[in-house]
Order: structure tokens, then sequence, then C-alpha cells
């Protein structure tokens, strides 16, 4: 099992007097008045925080990948008629309560998590001397340690703040919790100087060198491309949702980041990082392993494109031939009955509904891709079939598909490709390709737990996306465009946003951009109100989505945590 989710179980143990209903009896003489003294107390608390990316919820709509999908306009709800909560999300309505609490109740474990250290590393008793061989390495150690710190608070927050918009700042571990949500400009301030703090403090790295057990945690360049991603949903946001234009996002301390410092920071990136687009696309999604971990093809199409998996551990995998793209990433593993928090939850929920068809394993068939989307994709783009399974394909391998088995809802014979169920026969019978790859055990032997596929938060075509965007020059939109095969083109934001569609399509970004660019009240520039052919329950029908605007692209603030504040939060609008 990977060494990060090791670390990660240990660490959730050792900082245990951070949640309130956990027992405080200290199995391991260990607290907040002696822990923080060495390395290894500050390794351990750190895994802690990682732990806060994975959230439990049964829903499926406190994770983030599968609730941004569900809003975009690129699928429908899909599922079955009692999907009910696929559904409210896709019609953006939510009668529930607390629809969305996991990801709040999670965000303030890991802030607190993340407090803790810099508080510790901030204090006049830091210092590692005795634990290296010169002071400059302890002081390099320090520093890292504490912009990971600032960088993982820095993240947390702006997961939770573009969908619920302004949050509570809670800033040290002993500060008060009961203090309102700041706005949307105070929220994005914090978090903008959490990511400059990260890249100042966190020393160059390059990712070439970065070990598998190292991979998967915050560094100086994913620092930098974060805070260029909050200040184009800040600027963007405030611009074109909130009609208060601006162009730059001042820190609390008063220094202010402007359009240019966020295109110098990206350069940066994109010259000394040693991140780097892998050859083809398709090479970036495990379809492209099947064959090989099969051990015959039973995918023809990924035997024909002669793919070969880029593997999800980095430059330096063990298995695939190195990612040197995926900058961070949410590294799932195996989950068994007592603790599914750490299954990719995406998978099981977007993959086919109801059957298993060749080397693809069945699912929940939620976020069935929306027709027009895919008819007006061009099919000279590789990433098209990169990106959506075709269920009439004939070199899918899918000839076993019965569209008659498919009790669903809103279903298009269009699946998401990207995040889908795998499997093939093996010694032990027909079993999920990453069960195969790492050998969980019996303990996770069902196709509801199958998936340890991680999930992409950024990638290094996105940086070069964003410098094309914020410096409006199309160096970086051709470089994407011609590792697709695609001829150069003239930089203009009509072009760089259909770039990003095709690119990030299904990887929970695309709603985001519509929200930032405000396109999501724009129907000319999005498929909500576009009617489209689905089946329900082997029936044909029309479905179109009508998007909310008086919801300004956000979701309710959990009402129990409006009734614990005692009328210091107030709801979002729309909700």
């Amino acid at each position: 099992m990977r060494k990060l989710l090791y670390l990660i179980a240990i660490g959730a143990i050792l900082i245990t007097s951070c949640d309130d209903h956990l027992s405080t009896k200290n199995l391991f003489n260990k607290s907040t008045d002696n822990f923080y003294r060495t390395p290894t107390d500050i390794d351990e608390a750190m895994a802690g925080v990682y732990n806060a990316l994975f959230v439990q919820t049964n829903t499926g709509l406190a994770d983030e990948h599968i609730a941004a999908s569900m809003f975009s306009d690129l699928v429908f709800a899909g599922g079955g008629a009692d999907d009910a909560f696929a559904h409210n999300a896709a019609s953006f309505t939510d009668p529930g309560e607390d629809t969305y609490h996991p990801l709040w109740l999670e965000t303030y474990r890991g802030v607190f998590r993340a407090n803790s250290i810099i508080a510790a590393l901030e204090g006049e008793n830091a210092g590692f001397s005795e634990y290296f061989a010169t002071e400059q390495d302890a002081e390099t150690y320090l520093d890292n340690a504490l912009g990971e710190a600032y960088f993982m608070r820095g993240f947390l927050m702006f997961r939770a703040a573009r969908f619920f918009g302004g949050m509570p700042l809670i800033l040290a571990p002993d500060a008060d919790r009961f203090v309102p949500r700041s706005s949307f400009s105070e929220t994005f301030s914090q978090i903008a100087s959490d990511f400059h703090k990260g890249a100042t403090l966190m020393a160059e790295v390059d990712v070439n060198t970065i070990s598998v057990n190292r991979y998967g945690h915050g560094n100086r360049w994913t620092a930098k491309a974060y805070l260029a991603r909050t200040f184009l949903h800040y600027t963007g946001y405030m611009t074109n949702i909130e009609n208060q234009p601006t162009t730059q996002i001042s820190l609390p301390d008063g220094t202010v980041i402007s359009r240019n410092d966020v295109i110098e920071h990206l350069e940066d990136v994109i010259d000394n990082s040693g991140y780097a687009l892998v050859s083809d696309f398709r090479n970036l999604w495990p379809y492209s392993h099947i064959n090989q971990s099969a051990g015959e093809i039973v995918l023809p199409w990924a035997e024909n494109e002669g793919l070969q998996w880029a593997g999800q551990d980095g430059p330096n995998a063990n298995i695939g031939t190195g990612n040197t793209e995926v900058m961070f990433a949410k590294r799932y593993a195996f989950a068994d009955w007592s603790n599914t928090k750490f299954r990719n939850w995406a998978v099981l929920f977007f993959s086919v509904r109801g059957q298993d068809v060749g080397p693809y394993g069945q699912g929940w068939g939620w976020g069935t891709v929306n027709p027009n989307f895919y008819n007006n994709w061009s099919n000279d783009d590789p990433r098209k079939r990169g990106s959506v399974l075709d269920l009439n394909a004939n070199d899918e391998g899918v000839e076993a598909y019965n569209p008659d088995a498919n009790n669903g809802i809103q279903q298009t014979e269009l699946v998401n490709k990207k995040y889908i169920q795998l499997r093939h026969d093996g010694e032990e019978g027909v079993k999920g390709m990453f069960y195969y790859i790492y050998r969980p055990g019996s303990t996770s032997d069902s196709y509801m737990l199958w998936s340890a596929q991680d999930f992409y938060y950024l990638r290094f075509s996105d940086v070069l996306l964003m410098h094309s965007e914020l410096s409006e020059t199309a160096d970086g939109l051709n470089a994407v465009r011609a590792r697709a095969g695609l001829e150069p083109v003239s930089y203009s934001l009509e072009a760089l946003k259909i770039e990003r569609k095709h690119e990030f399509a299904f990887e929970g970004i695309r709603w985001f951009d519509l929200v930032r660019w405000g396109d999501v009240e724009n129907s000319a520039n999005n498929y909500f109100s576009q009617a489209a052919t689905v089946i329900n329950n082997g029936v044909e029908a029309v479905h179109s989505v009508s998007y909310r605007p008086e919801t300004k692209g956000l979701v309710p603030i959990p009402e129990s945590e409006i009734r614990l504040s005692d009328g210091l939060y107030t709801q979002n609008p729309g909700w």
C-alpha cells in the first residue's frame, strides 16, 4: 500500500486532539504540548492534514469532483429514478439540509491541523538542528514544512470557498471558532496569502527527483499554480458574477498581487519546475494500461493507438512510463466496508450503469455525457475518444452492452472515460484492474471498492493554459493543442475557452470556469438550455437543464452549521 496513505493513517491517529468526536485518552503519549518537536512529529502531523482531502460522502455530492461534474453543462444527472441527489444537483436544487456538510467539516478539520503545524513552526522553540547535519539543512526543512502547511491550509479553503463562497476564517489552533463568515474578497485574500507564503517558503525542486514515496505532496510549483487559479477565480467571480470588476488581489498584509505577478509565477513553473506534458493525452488515463494489466488485448482501441500509461505515481513511477504532468492529486487507495473514505467515489458513480461491458466495469451511471457537447466536438481531436466512451463503438470491447438492461434515467450511451471502472480476467477471476495492480486482499474485493485511481487536481496543461489566458498569448494554448495533434491558432478568449473545455472535460474544472467567466449565466456560452435526446428506462425522451442564476454559482451553507452559529452565519443567495 502506498506510503502516503500509510502516513495519513498514522497522522490521523496521532493528532486526534483536534477532533471533538474522538477519545481524549492519549494512547501514544502524544499531545499538542509535547508534539511537533521532531521532523517525524511534523511529518506525521502533515499526513493528518492530507487526510482532510478525503471526504466520507454517502450522497456523493460532498466529493468535489462529483459535485463540480454534476453542476457542469457537459453532463446530465443520469443515475436511476431514485437517485434524487444526482437530479437535485444537476437542477441546482437541494431540498436537504446538510448535503454538502461533510466537505465543510473536513475542511475545518484539515485547517485546524495545518494551523497547529504553523503555530508550532513559527513558535519561539521551533528548530530541528539536532536532527540534521547542518544548520542550513535544518532551516530548509523547517521552511519547507511551514510552506507546505500554508499551502495545504490554502488548498483546503480554496476547495471549499469555490463551492460555499465566503468562509469563517480561523487562522490559529486557539482562535475563536464562533466568528462570522468572511466576505468573498476576505476569504480569497487569505487563500492567496497562504499560497503566496507557500510559494515563498518552499524551496525549488526538480520534480524529476521526487521519489514515489514523496510524490503527492504540495511543493513550491503547486503553490504558484494555485495562486494563479485563485487569482483567476477571484477576479473572474467578482467581475462577472458580483459585477465588481477587479484585476488584482490584495493580501491581508497589504501586498497586492497583480496579473503580471501571477504571470511571472507561472513562467517560473514553466521554465524551472521540470513538469512537462506527457506525449499523449490519452496516456494520462488508466484505460491505457488495461491491456498490459490483463496480459491480453481486451481494449482493441488502446492497442490500435499504441497507448502506454504514464502511471499515477509521478515521474519515477514503478507502474507506467512516468508521469511528468500531474502536479497535485488526491492519492486514492483501497477501502473496505468499515471505511470507504479512501476509494475514488467518482469512478463508482460515473461508470456504466448496472452492467459490466468488456473492459469497463459497472457503476451507478451518474453524469452521463451531454450529446450536444459530444457532437460539437471534432472527431479530429483525439481527446474526444480519449475522454468519452461511446457504448456503440466497435473497437472498445463493449459488444455485450445491452441498452435494455440499463434501467437508468437521462442515459445517453456516452460515458466519462477518464474516471471509469476497469476490469479484466486474472488468476482470481474477473476483478478490477487496480485490484490486480495493488493486490489489497479480500476485504477490498468488491466492484464498489476497487477503484484506487487518483483524482488529478492539477495538471501542467492547466499551467500552460492559465498562462495563455493571463498573458493573452497563444504559446501555452498551442502547446496543449500540439500535444493533441491540432493546428496552432491565434490567441482569443473564445479559443482559450474551447481548449479548456476539451482538455479538462469531466475533471471538475469546467463548472468553475463557467462561473468565473460569467458563462454560467449566458446560455449562448453553455449547454444548459439546449435540449438533447436521452433514454429514461428504455424510452426516448428530450431533456435540458435550467441553471438558477440566483444561486450565484454557490451551494448552500449546511443548515446545521447555520443553527450552531446562533445567527452568525447567513445562508447563500438562492437557497
